[in-house]
């Protein structure tokens, strides 16, 4: 089978809906244009970034500024056909030089949020700019560095224009990420979803997988995920559904067009979701429950009192950890339930199947055995 046939590719080009860029993204190309004036005097226009992937887009600048010391670009969102609510939203970013062996420094300007509660990915009084836009804005800072003969010794803020407007339609006031948005992304490049364009192409997705001679398909919420069961079990691209939110998606058509098995993998929280009943796992359509993990710990061994406090963590990601510093095993409860949940869904479809649940590194923090 060729390449692109299968897989998270060939998902979104059936679909027929253009992709789009992170917010990550942009922030890494506003710095690695304000870095380069900053050391060169000259802003490039359009900039040129590489993604986690490999992959290499072209950002135009809507803001140059240079001033002595510091240097400052804007690049305007594309989330492409995505219904994003950040579409169209100003990224700047100012650098300025920090003396040798500073490393860099983020900073959250104007419309960016601040961590104020655990559970995140980030620590409470950090700048909402989420682990790989980091990474990539220091790898870049370091290439443009290395370029020019200079130290990667960088202050970066991140601002986005009319942020803690918008970030009123997201969920970062609920988490506790005030005055504005996430800058986000682990790709860099913001997969569209048209609910019945995407559900098509799980469909697409599966029957190609089956003509192929596959006997073993992966549900995955997303690239993460995807490398996950890749490492796990070798599978190869056209047997790897990108699913999304859509897990009941997967599981409707596979009870109709069974594989002999189906691994589901993805983030805990998002499993969660599954394993207390949801299909649709976006983040509109379902929430986590934590009185729902508090049942789940309690099972697990949990006392009352650290019942009471995964039912009030802040994030699943927050419950997860409190169980883990107990040795309650609520990643592996979750996973075993959330394969019941899929299970009930195949109604007796000869499917075995297991659930990895993942953090946001891509670590496995539960798993489930197989079963039919």
């Amino acid at each position: 089978m060729t390449e692109g046939t299968g897989g998270r590719s060939a998902q979104l080009k059936h679909t027929g809906l253009r992709p789009g860029w992170t917010t990550g993204a942009c922030a890494t190309a506003a710095a690695t244009a304000a870095w380069t004036a900053l050391l060169s005097g000259d802003f490039p226009d359009p900039v040129t970034i590489t993604l986690p992937k490999g992959q290499t887009p072209s950002f135009a600048l809507a803001v140059e500024e240079l001033s002595d010391g510091r240097a400052t670009a804007g690049v305007v969102k594309d989330a492409g056909d995505d219904p994003d609510v950040t579409h169209g939203a100003l990224v700047r970013v100012t650098v300025r030089r920090l003396p040798p062996g500073s490393g860099v420094a983020f900073r959250a300007g104007p419309g960016v949020g601040t961590v104020t509660r655990p559970g995140l990915p980030l620590d409470v009084g950090e700048p909402a700019v989420n682990p790989v836009p980091r990474q990539m804005m220091r790898e870049h800072i370091a290439r443009v560095a290395e370029r020019y003969g200079a130290g990667a010794d960088a202050e970066i803020t991140v601002s986005v224009d009319h942020g803690e407007e918008i970030a009123r339609s997201t969920w970062n006031p609920r988490l506790g990420i005030l005055g504005g948005l996430s800058i986000l992304g682990t790709t860099g490049i913001v997969v569209p979803y048209s609910c019945s364009a995407w559900i098509d192409s799980i469909r697409r997705g599966v029957d190609v997988a089956r003509a192929a001679g596959r006997t073993h398909l992966a549900g995955c919420t997303g690239s993460t995920s995807e490398r996950t069961v890749v490492a796990e079990y070798g599978l190869p691209e056209d047997a790897l559904l990108d699913m999304g939110d859509f897990a009941g998606a997967v599981l409707k058509y596979v009870r109709r067009h069974p594989v002999d098995r189906l691994t589901v993998c993805g983030g805990f929280a998002k499993l969660s979701k599954l394993a207390a009943g949801h299909l649709d796992l976006h983040s509109g359509r379902s929430q986590v429950d934590k009185a729902f993990l508090a049942g789940l710990a309690r099972r697990g061994g949990a006392g009352e009192a650290l019942a009471a406090e995964v039912a009030g963590a802040n994030t699943g990601l927050a419950a997860l950890q409190l169980c883990r510093a107990a040795g309650v095993p609520l990643g592996d409860l979750v996973a075993a339930t959330a394969r019941d949940q899929a299970l009930a869904v195949l109604r007796g479809a000869p499917v075995a199947v297991d659930v990895i649940c993942i953090d946001r590194a891509g670590n496995v923090v539960g798993r489930s055995t197989a079963r039919s």
